[in-house]
Formats: structure tokens, C-alpha cells, sequence
């Protein structure tokens, strides 16, 4: 009878642990102050796009599947949208970088405007419209 309960507790805790997961993936979240102000590592900087209102910076690895998913979601943001530039960015042989940026997991993407200062983080893979829903005063405060 033991058996049965521990076996019972282990499922309630393993969805508990999934849905939570579940729920942070494709998570918006603001930056934090110390994120704005922090210097960039070398490839984020190359990458940036002074031309373009947000730069978003995927931080991805070779072996990640989600990445593809976001890499599609991400790319077709940036060609459909004015201001909007996309750069993937693969840390599997620097995860320098990676720490750096306090990326702990991939797919996380960073919208940067041009001079570098955060201005959101996405942990997984993002949701398009909640994405450019949450960029639109960026994007607009360039364009006027």
C-alpha cells in the first residue's frame, strides 16, 4: 500500500512541476534595471542593428528543438514587421556569452534597441502576437 502512495505523490508532484514549466514557457518579462546597463559581450554588439528600432537576439545551442520553433516565429516577425531585426545567435562553443547575458536555459530571446539596452526577455518559445503586442511601444517610438 506504500507503494501505491509514493507512486500517487510522484505523479501529483510531476504535473505540478509540468504545468508550472508549461506556464513560464514563452514567458514575457521586462528587464531588469542591472540588465539595461550591463555590457554586452562582443557577438551581441556585432549583431546589433542600429538601422532597426529592436534587435531581437535569440540565444540558442546546436541540439535545440525548441529553437528551430522560435527561430520560425522570430524570423517571420522580423520580416513582416518595419524596425523589427532578428539574429540568431548560437552559444554552443561560447557559453561565455550565455553567462554573461544570464541565459540559463535556450531558447531565451532578448529584444535589445540599438544602443544595446534590454528591454524584455523571452524564456522559451515566444508567442508572436503577445511578442510584437509587447514591442509595439518600442517600435513606435522609433518611427515618430
Amino acid at each position: 500500500m506504500t507503494g501505491v502512495w509514493v507512486l500517487l505523490a510522484t505523479l501529483v508532484v510531476a504535473t505540478a512541476a509540468g504545468l508550472v514549466l508549461r506556464a513560464r514557457n514563452g514567458r514575457i518579462r521586462a528587464a531588469k534595471p542591472a540588465a539595461q546597463t550591463r555590457t554586452l559581450p562582443a557577438p551581441v554588439t556585432e549583431a546589433l542593428d542600429p538601422q532597426s528600432a529592436v534587435t531581437l537576439v535569440q540565444i540558442s545551442t546546436t541540439f535545440c528543438t525548441p529553437c528551430r520553433h522560435t527561430r520560425a516565429i522570430l524570423s517571420s516577425l522580423a520580416e513582416k514587421t518595419d524596425g523589427l531585426h532578428h539574429v540568431d545567435l548560437d552559444v554552443t562553443e561560447r557559453p561565455e556569452v550565455a553567462q554573461a547575458l544570464s541565459v540559463l536555459s535556450t531558447p531565451t530571446t532578448l529584444a535589445l534597441d540599438p544602443e544595446g539596452r534590454e528591454l524584455l526577455r523571452v524564456g522559451g518559445v515566444p508567442k508572436g502576437p503577445e511578442l510584437l503586442e509587447a514591442l509595439r511601444p518600442h517600435l513606435a517610438a522609433a518611427t515618430r
